[in-house]
């Protein structure tokens, strides 16, 4: 199978996913605080005395992977320096129903003013996280490797890719700048100058440097054999049967990578795997993740 050079190396016991810096996660957080804090929040100043500490401890009330579990302390702390926080498990770690995944320590006005932001960040995360696990256990034993997309929430990409790497799966492009992909608008624009793949493959490599891959979306097998014949990189097999797939990727093999997009569900994914593509993109990690439930409660 060809390798992807876009694409990050699966986590392993030696190689775990690389949040985002800290400047990053600060400056995101601090927006995050900002949204839900603007106009202050007369409900715990009215009724919750400056003084008054207490411990809290945030738990999961369902079954999944955490992921984004310091990102969602330092929303405690960035609030307020006296809050203490204690992770209990790490990114990547499965919980169960009323597991204890931290503990919160300090005045507990700062902790109730945090409580939604931390966990909207913790639940969203470890949702994708959660989600990426699911589809690649469903392709295992195939070759494939789950993709995510750019279908990510503005300014959350850099932390929910992160999330999608946790949970098993690994990254496409980062941004528009990780490579060229020749989508079907783009075809359609060059269409109405009178140009095809092959010259849109041809000028892609003459604008970008030789390092950079060059990837074409097809939508048929005639697209398929076209891109091969202009010695694409890459064919995103865009929306195709499973029969389609599995004749690309004969027609592909040994002159260019397959990546399966469009549709891709956990009750098809295996399938789609099993018909020998390299990669299956699927935007649903990012776009539409399930939040992993959680919950804060003070004790003691």
């Amino acid at each position: 199978m060809l390798e992807w050079p876009w694409i990050e190396c699966s986590p392993s016991p030696r190689v775990s996913p690389v949040l985002p810096p800290p400047a990053y996660l600060e400056e995101l957080v601090d927006r995050a605080l900002s949204e839900d804090l603007s106009a202050g929040d007369p409900t715990t100043d009215g009724l919750i005395p400056p003084s008054l500490c207490g411990k809290a401890v945030i738990m999961s009330k369902a079954a999944g992977v955490a992921a984004g579990l310091s990102v969602a302390l330092l929303v405690f702390s960035r609030l307020d320096p006296a809050v203490r926080t204690r992770p209990l498990v790490g990114d990547g770690d499965r919980v169960e129903p009323k597991d204890f995944v931290a503990e919160v320590e300090g005045p507990i006005a700062s902790i109730l003013k945090a409580e939604r932001t931390a966990l909207n960040m913790l639940q969203r995360l470890s949702g994708i996280a959660t989600g990426a696990s699911l589809y690649a256990a469903a392709a295992a034993g195939h070759p494939a490797r789950v993709l995510d997309t750019r279908k990510t929430t503005p300014g959350m990409r850099a932390l929910e890719k992160y999330a999608v790497s946790v949970g098993g799966g690994r990254n496409h492009r980062h941004n528009l700048g990780d490579g060229i992909l020749i989508k079907d608008n783009h075809l359609e624009a060059l269409r109405r100058m009178g140009y095809g793949i092959a010259q849109a493959v041809e000028s892609a490599r003459e604008s970008c440097p030789h390092t950079v891959k060059v990837e074409v979306e097809v939508e048929s097998l005639q697209q398929v054999g076209e891109a091969l014949d202009a010695r694409a990189d890459i064919l995103l097999l865009d929306n195709m049967s499973l029969d389609e797939m599995r004749s690309a990727v004969v027609m592909a093999q040994g002159r260019a990578v397959t990546e399966a997009s469009g549709g891709i569900t956990l009750d098809n994914v295996r399938s789609v795997a099993a018909t020998g593509v390299d990669f299956i993109s699927v935007g649903a990690l990012t776009h539409s993740p399930r939040a992993l439930d959680m919950s804060l409660e003070l004790v003691g």
